[in-house]
């Protein structure tokens, strides 16, 4: 076999090879908010692209919302985590108010979307089950209860939806990500 083949191809040389792996490379990084179906690159752009931006003006929004109401209404709150047992109720309303503002706005910004998305469906899921145990209320208070528990069910089912779709190249976002 010449010199400058590999498995029957032949190359213009050792430079040549290494230029072309590294700027396949680069254009690999410079993608990486693409999300590969079929060999196919697809990014939110257009119209969709303004839907997405809606959608997460409306869903990071009331999420953030959420987080600054903690903080409006801590002592409320405090209250509530105190009676269903969580440890150290105070510092957790207001950690998790923290939380929700710093992920409701990075959602909406395009910032970390992955790991923010996954992390508000993870509390919106936990703070269901712990909180808004609909099956161990008073029958007066199960209602409530149940509307709320649903609510924060279908609000993690919306996170993992911008989950899902966060590894994306979004318009009108500040596009910074780990996928």
């Amino acid at each position: 076999m010449p010199p400058n083949t590999y498995k029957g191809v032949q190359f213009r040389g050792t430079r040549y090879v290494i230029i072309r792996f590294e700027l396949a490379f680069r254009c690999r990084l410079a993608n990486r908010h693409f999300f590969s179906t079929g060999g196919s690159l697809m990014a939110i752009t257009g119209t969709e692209g303004l839907v997405l931006l809606i959608g997460r003006i409306l869903f990071g929004g009331v999420i953030a919302f959420t987080g600054f109401n903690h903080f409006l209404q801590t002592e409320e709150m405090t209250g509530y985590a105190q009676y269903k047992g969580l440890p150290a109720p105070k510092a957790g309303v207001l950690l998790s108010g923290l939380l929700l503002i710093l992920s409701g706005i990075g959602i909406v910004l395009g910032v970390l979307p992955v790991p923010l998305a996954a992390l508000i469906a993870v509390f919106l899921v936990v703070s269901a089950l712990i909180f808004h145990d609909f099956w161990a209320a008073p029958e007066e208070d199960q209602q409530t209860e149940m509307t709320q528990f649903l609510k924060n069910i279908a609000l993690a089912g919306g996170a993992l939806v911008v989950a899902a779709i966060g590894p994306q190249s979004w318009a009108y976002s500040i596009g910074l990500g780990l996928f």
